[in-house]
């Protein structure tokens, strides 16, 4: 159950930040949407707030480390992708709790549901590449 639960809270958090790319609400004003939909019935509710107040804080730090696996600027992705990318890079450099191949498992999953038809394999290859480099940030 708590798999499915972190799952349905991955999912949704790539949905609010794709909102939050996309529009420039402030994430407190997307969550409350979220919350309000019955979007997170079943789901992780603390995990998701978490990733959406994380993944923000922490964006210049992953985008660093992303700039060197991706041959063009962040900026260009597919803002789907790029949520996904971000929520999966976040885990592997952030969250030493949560293996690198659930990471990147849950991000080709999103990418299958959110993305075009073959962004799971793009997805993949950024998030094996950045799990194969050395170590994690530090928290």
């Amino acid at each position: 159950m708590a798999s499915v639960s972190r799952h349905l809270a991955r999912r949704c958090a790539a949905q609010a930040l794709y909102q939050w790319m996309v529009t420039g609400q402030p994430t407190t004003e997307i969550e409350s949407g979220f919350i309000s939909d019955d979007a997170l019935n079943d789901s992780d509710i603390a995990y998701f707030r978490h990733l959406i107040g994380e993944v923000p804080e922490r964006r210049e730090a992953l985008e660093e480390r992303l700039h060197a696996l991706i041959e063009r600027p962040l900026t260009q992705l597919d803002p789907v992708e790029r949520a996904i990318i971000l929520i999966g890079a976040y885990e592997i450099l952030f969250r030493p709790d949560i293996p690198n191949g659930v990471a990147i498992n849950e991000a080709i999953e999103m990418a299958h549901l959110f993305g075009a038809k073959d962004s799971y394999k793009f997805v993949n290859g950024v998030l094996d590449r950045l799990a194969g480099q050395r170590g994690r940030a530090q928290h």
